[in-house]
């Protein structure tokens, strides 16, 4: 294996970061360690590390990873490109998922494996990247994809508008690739020198959401140890990508229409208003128009988000790219898990292209990655019926409950621990079903 990047690790265990520079002096060129978080900005300036393993907790007794928390944001601040890592106990699991909403690329519980430990930090690190890290923000929308004539619709509409700063609303179900055609306009316009700013709204509190959007000044409220600015003012010159749209509750749709009437925002405790230049692209799963009927998202808002609307088909109705992209999955991740390539037969290729996918681009990803680390396709077995509803109306309990279930596998990494905790249900209860709908 070979030596690449600059790795900072933070934990108060001494004994533990003896033990990770002998583990990890092989995988990084350089590995810097302390027990004390206050020296993360003298190192941070006298080495810029690639990417940054810290632990959630540092005083004597004191076990709720505030201090992670608070220097998860500041090393954002200071070097929002280095991939921060947390470091966490197994009872602090949720406390872990926080600190992903807020900037972590990933967590790892301890006690943990060896193995598992270097290949995330390893999967983290743009150094050991096959790609740099723009290149590895590149949708997998190339040029030389088949396309289906839907799509290319799509994309020729989307290589006309992405030139202009004109709003974009993105429309389509669950995984099919919403961001990737957001970050695709992003690298087509005019604003593609700067990283373009990703914000989950489904994810934002209340409480949260303008700390998040505008930013605070320091001493604003409890734990606001520094000014920190928010998505809007972190976008500026670049792109803002808003998922989950319309899951932004009535009250909060107002005070997002004002800062983008307006173009300034405000800091919580700040007076000073702040001039943004942003290019919006939003997006959703839902019907807003019905909601607009129903009284549940504001008509004003929608007009002003929705300047060009980019609606993308579910991947039942986009046959043409289904094995072209299980090709590009399978060529992902078999030099991801250093493989050999597997090839499709023509019973498997018919399989991928019966089956109805109700989770889309993401589904078909996390099936390509399972064949590759077994060597097989696995899919569920469906019947005629079950397809023909699921090409349809999508809302049998089956579906829900498996899409449901393959998504909280997705986001937990693959820890089954966590899977079952998050859905409240035992392991062997999540083996059974697991095996069932064949994920």
């Amino acid at each position: 294996m070979k030596k690449k990047g600059n790795i900072l690790i933070i934990d108060d265990n001494q004994a533990l970061l003896i033990s990770l520079r002998l583990l990890l002096k092989n995988v990084f060129e350089d590995v810097q360690t302390s027990t004390n978080p206050n020296v993360i900005p003298t190192l941070m300036r006298r080495t810029m590390p690639d990417i940054v393993l810290l632990d959630m907790n540092f005083g004597r007794g004191i076990n709720s990873g505030n201090e992670g928390l608070y220097w998860l944001k500041e090393i954002k601040r200071m070097a929002p490109d280095v991939a921060v890592v947390l470091f966490t106990a197994y009872a602090d699991i949720d406390l872990a998922v926080r600190g992903i909403k807020e900037g972590a690329a990933d967590f790892i519980v301890k006690p943990f494996e060896n193995d598992v430990l270097v290949e995330k930090l390893r999967a983290h690190c743009p150094s050991h990247s096959a790609k740099t890290k723009n290149d590895a923000e590149q949708p997998q929308m190339n040029e030389g994809m088949t396309l289906s004539p839907a799509m290319a619709k799509v994309m020729e509409m989307a290589r006309k508008v992405a030139p202009t700063d004109a709003n974009i609303l993105i429309t389509g179900e669950n995984g099919t690739g919403k961001e990737v055609l957001a970050r695709e306009i992003h690298r087509l316009s005019k604003r593609s020198g700067k990283q373009m700013v990703a914000v989950d709204m489904g994810a934002i509190t209340e409480t949260l959401f303008e700390s998040e959007l505008f930013g605070h000044m320091r001493g604003a409220f409890t734990d606001a140890k520094a000014d920190t600015p928010g998505k809007m003012e972190t976008a500026e010159g670049s792109t803002l990508f808003m998922d989950e749209i319309g899951n932004l509750s009535y009250g909060l749709q107002a005070k997002l229409l004002t800062a983008l009437q307006r173009r300034t925002i405000t800091r919580i405790g700040g007076r000073r208003e702040i001039p943004i230049d942003i290019r919006l692209i939003t997006a959703t799963n839902r019907d807003l128009h019905e909601m607009v009927r129903e009284g549940a998202f504001r008509e004003d808002l929608l007009y002003r988000i929705n300047t060009i609307c980019l609606h993308l088909p579910p991947l039942r109705e986009r046959r043409e790219e289904i094995i072209p992209l299980a090709g590009s999955f399978i060529k992902k991740f078999s030099d991801f898990y250093n493989k050999t390539p597997m090839e499709l037969d023509e019973k498997t290729r018919q399989s991928l292209l019966d089956y109805p996918w109700p989770g889309n681009i993401r589904e078909l990803e996390h099936t390509m990655e399972r064949a590759v680390i077994l060597g097989t396709v696995n899919l569920p077995d469906v019947s005629h019926e079950t397809t023909a509803a699921a090409a349809g109306s999508m809302t049998s309990l089956a579906t829900m409950e498996q899409e449901l279930i393959a998504r909280t596998i997705r986001e937990c990494g693959g820890n089954l621990t966590q899977v079952a905790q998050r859905l409240e249900i035992t392991r062997q209860t999540l083996y059974n079903k697991i095996k069932k709908y064949g994920l």
